[in-house]
């Protein structure tokens, strides 16, 4: 089983890199095959809305959105690590995120497992948190709980790895997500995906 978890940070190894590496080396110890990319330091354009992806299959800007969408095809389960701009997503993340899923409309993820990680040095954890999961319960995909909100705080990696509680928030959303893509494979195996219906409203994203 497969888990993409994409740093969203444009550090490298910053505050949620830390985190990410505390859920990584958890899934791994879970038996998942982890892959941990980093995508914040790109020059990420933002959606226009050009709908070109929904003739193409891919978004028109060709860069890493196009590289990913292939890898969140194939990962059972998805993981998005951001940091806290002005009590929201980074941009970068934002505009990596649109692009992602509407460009990726067309792949089924009815129930890979979707989570956010969010980091902050002291405010806007929640609110980030709740607008990244947005993507995640409009595309089928069942969003993983921890012991609290996956969030850690801290304004350096340092001080995160000192965040004790936070980095056993990672350990444990990374036990769940573990049970839940196990669990929904046998659930696939044994009873099949859930029936769909056609979506009323397609029209989104003007």
């Amino acid at each position: 089983m497969k888990t993409l978890l994409i740093n969203g940070s444009p550090r490298p190894r910053g505050c949620t890199y830390t985190a990410l590496t505390e859920l990584k080396k958890t899934l791994e110890a879970e038996d998942i095959e982890v892959e941990l990319l980093h995508v914040g330091h790109k020059d990420i354009h933002g959606c226009i809305a050009c709908r070109k992806c929904h003739e193409t299959g891919k978004c028109v800007f060709d860069d890493v959105v196009n590289e990913v969408a292939p890898k969140l095809a194939e990962a059972d389960a998805f993981v998005i690590g951001c940091p806290v701009y002005f009590a929201s997503p980074a941009g970068g993340a934002i505009s990596f995120m649109d692009r992602l899923f509407f460009s990726t409309l067309g792949i089924d993820k009815t129930m890979k497992v979707g989570a956010a990680v969010v980091t902050c040095r002291r405010g806007g954890n929640t609110a980030t948190f709740d607008v990244l999961n947005k993507y995640f319960t409009m595309t089928g995909m069942p969003v993983a709980s921890s012991q609290y909100w996956n969030m850690v705080y801290g304004g350096s990696a340092e001080e995160v790895a000192q965040d004790a509680e936070g980095l056993q928030t990672m350990r444990t959303l990374g036990h769940n997500m573990a049970f839940m893509m196990k669990s929904f494979q046998l659930g696939k195996e044994q009873i099949g995906l859930p029936q769909k219906e056609t979506p009323i409203f397609t029209n989104f994203h003007r």
